[in-house]
């Protein structure tokens, strides 16, 4: 999970190198996140369908392998074009990350211990956010960024050959199979919206915090990468914990609250506009609240997937939050052009609202239904 989105951090971690060095506005540091999301929301009812046929263990090495082709030629671009090309080849393994695990989650874990293991895989993500905003930002100080970005490369693909040896085999392929829906529906429709909004909150801070810090806050660019670091350490306390919590009768109650308290976190990122040490404070505000709410919808599916579904219901919800990841950045992209940063995250407050009121109107309309089907 680390290794399925990094380069998203590394993007927004060492953002300010690649704007002097490549000579990109900042409109088209944005670009890079909606490829690379826009590829990943495309292929994701493809991936789903793609690790239900395969295995877990197939596509988790396949995933790792295609990271770090696509690292690799991150760190190779001479310019835009090229960056482009190998974030759109980024988007493959983002695509087939939480099916693959969340299938492997599934197949050898006990149900009780379900939402718990969930959230500690879902913490990998912020795991990587941690690594590209303090070990792999300090790297790029000693080494250059693409060194940095090589080293992150060779190590997804050391990774990727150790679960090709280490982990459990695949069962044998289904010998028949039901025509995969592209169309999410039900609890994975309302998740997948909740995902839209949450998405695009999420990846707009990814990838202007670090950039924010340094021409807003007066910050250098190893303190401005460090903001993306606490941010990825307060993501992985906040999504092992929330989904611990995250039990049926609670759980579909909990994306909504915790869309709440995103919006404070964005609210903060304009407060720290006035005084700039609320960045630090609104950076773990939004690894609690607004990443954790990611790793709950994702508790939410492997708890409700019906048998042989989880793989394709876990890729339509992904596909739902990989297009707000598309979406948000080029938005925040037009505001931070201009310098208008407060207005950028008074948007990405905008988005976590919309998050909540899709979640809150799902679960009143899940009680009332289980209520009806009891009675």
């Amino acid at each position: 999970m680390a290794f399925s989105m990094l380069q998203l951090f590394l993007l927004g971690a060492l953002g300010p190198r690649l704007v002097d060095e490549l000579g990109i506005s900042p409109t088209v540091l944005g670009l890079t996140t909606t490829i690379g999301f826009g590829t990943a929301a495309v292929l994701s009812p493809v991936g789903g369908r793609i690790v239900d046929r395969i295995g877990p263990r197939r596509a988790m090495a396949v995933l790792l392998v295609v990271s770090a082709v696509a690292l690799a030629l991150i760190g190779a671009a001479p310019g835009a074009g090229l960056l482009l090309a190998a974030v759109a080849l980024g988007g493959v393994p983002q695509a087939l990350a939480n099916p693959a695990t969340n299938k492997a989650i599934l197949g050898s874990v006990p149900p009780a211990r379900r939402g718990s293991v969930t959230g500690t895989k879902q913490s990998g993500v912020q795991l990587g956010a941690f690594a590209a905003g303090l070990p792999l930002a300090a790297a790029a100080a000693g080494i250059g960024w693409r060194g940095a970005v090589w080293t992150a490369a060779g190590a997804a693909l050391l990774t990727g050959l150790w679960a090709l040896r280490t982990l459990p085999g695949d069962p044998p392929p289904p010998q028949t199979a039901t025509r995969p829906s592209l169309v999410p529906r039900g609890f994975v429709a309302w998740l997948a919206v909740f995902s839209l909004f949450l998405g695009s909150g999420i990846a707009s801070v990814n990838t202007y915090l670090a950039l924010f810090g340094v021409r807003e806050l007066e910050m250098g660019p190893g303190t401005a990468a460090a903001l993306v670091a606490v941010l990825g350490v307060a993501g992985i306390a906040g999504r092992v914990g929330w989904s611990k919590a995250a039990r049926p009768g609670r759980a579909e109650w909990l994306p909504g609250w915790l869309a709440v308290g995103a919006v404070g976190a964005a609210a903060l990122l304009v407060a720290a506009l006035s005084a700039a040490p609320l960045a630090w404070a609104a950076a773990v505000a939004v690894g609690v609240f607004a990443v954790s709410g990611n790793a709950v919808s994702m508790v939410l599916v492997v708890q409700r997937a019906a048998p042989g579904r989880a793989g394709q219901d876990s890729a339509l919800v992904a596909a739902g939050f990989f297009a707000g990841f598309a979406v948000g950045p080029p938005l925040f992209g037009l505001f931070a052009e201009a310098g208008r940063y407060g207005a950028g995250w008074i948007l990405v407050a905008a988005e976590f609202a919309g998050a909540g009121a899709v979640a809150f109107t799902w679960a009143v309309r899940d009680r009332r239904g289980r209520a009806d089907r009891s009675s």
